[in-house]
């Protein structure tokens, strides 16, 4: 059995008074319980990170404070070492009550989900169902509707070559409204030496054209992914914006460079709409802007690491129609961190013979 607790505070330096009885910023990440059955089944039961091949879908949102998890309990089936079952359930509530009521909690009501993962020679590939429930009121009735995630994700290694594709669909309906929506991605990085990689890749995520008056959800939504790793560190696109908006075309290159304890990366991203943007009747260019990321960092012991980066949007016309603003004032983004992470204590129970 398995039993995690991770509690977290979550705050700007000087947000509590230095004498405060009090901070609200206590909260629990993670609080769950896990059971194994048998060699081959486990549940895990509680408050739960849940992440998944590279985060798409399902990310623990690590690069905010407070990250993600949920409330849902994890059926595990591993029927051998290449194999991996796992079936998720998640039904939430306002509180405890003997009456019905809405909830009004801005998430999901309820959600069940399908993960498979195989590992096959130099391929390994998952599969993804996932039923998203969404509450909307109807005449002050509680409604929930649901829409349906189906994809896969396929990897290969071999040797210094690194190539990844994804694809997934979106339907059902969301307060009535049909969806029928789409996502494709595809990676390919090559180790030039010991300390040079490189990297292309490209993701397509399906937008609503802006004239386009139907009711249909035709924009594709990551839901619980870690955005903030795709499509620019400036967090342009669907770290809580660009819902149901054009959609996305982001073309990227990665160099990286890795000696000893440093390491540095360059990430230039080409963005534009994958609908139709409009302006006064008129239709617009679909390019949006260039952003350039630049990130280094330094390992100064096993669990001490400084990184920081550096981020500039060259925004295009178009770009200030869908976000408003000006496209020639300054667009810069900069960050430091350093992550502290010790393993203080750790125990393995013997077992007795």
């Amino acid at each position: 059995m398995i039993l995690k607790v991770s509690p977290q505070n979550v705050r700007t330096w000087g947000d509590v008074a230095t004498t405060s009885k009090t901070d609200l910023n206590n909260a629990f990440h993670e609080a769950y319980g896990e059971i194994k059955l048998e060699e081959q089944f486990s549940f895990k039961l509680g408050r739960q990170e849940i992440n998944y091949d590279d985060a798409r879908i399902f990310g623990n949102v690590d690069w905010t404070m407070q990250a993600r998890s949920h409330d849902a309990f994890l059926l595990k089936f591993n029927p051998n070492s290449k194999n991996k079952f796992h079936l998720g359930l998640a039904l939430n509530a306002n509180k405890e009550t003997n009456f019905q009521e809405d909830y009004t909690v801005p998430q999901y009501k309820s959600f069940q989900y399908l993960w498979y993962h195989t590992d096959f020679n130099e391929f390994n590939l998952s599969v993804l169902a996932l039923n998203n429930g969404m509450p909307y009121l109807v005449d002050t009735e509680e409604k929930v509707d649901y829409s349906q995630t189906i994809g896969t994700r396929l990897v290969y290694k071999k040797n210094k070559l690194n190539v990844d594709g994804a694809a997934y669909l979106q339907t059902g309906k969301i307060a009535t409204n049909s969806v029928s929506a789409h996502y494709f991605s595809a990676n390919v990085n090559y180790k030039i030496n010991t300390n040079f990689n490189t990297g292309l890749g490209f993701e397509v995520l399906s937008g609503k054209d802006q004239n386009d008056t139907s009711t249909d959800v035709k924009s594709f939504n990551p839901l619980y992914g870690t955005n903030h790793k795709f499509n620019g560190y400036m967090d342009y696109f669907y770290v809580g914006n660009h819902a149901n908006s054009i959609g996305l075309n982001d073309i990227y290159v990665n160099l990286g460079y890795e000696k000893n304890k440093f390491f540095a990366k360059v990430t230039p991203h080409y963005f534009a709409s994958a609908a139709s943007i409009y302006n006064a009747g008129e239709k617009q260019d679909n390019y949006l802007g260039t952003e350039v990321d630049v990130t280094c960092g330094y390992k100064m012991y096993d669990y001490v690491t400084v990184e920081g980066g550096y981020s500039q949007m060259f925004a295009s016309s178009s770009m200030e129609i869908i976000k408003t603003g000006n496209k020639n004032a300054g667009n810069n983004w900069a960050f430091l961190s350093i992550k502290i992470n010790p393993n203080l204590f750790s125990y393995k129970a013997e077992a007795k013979q």
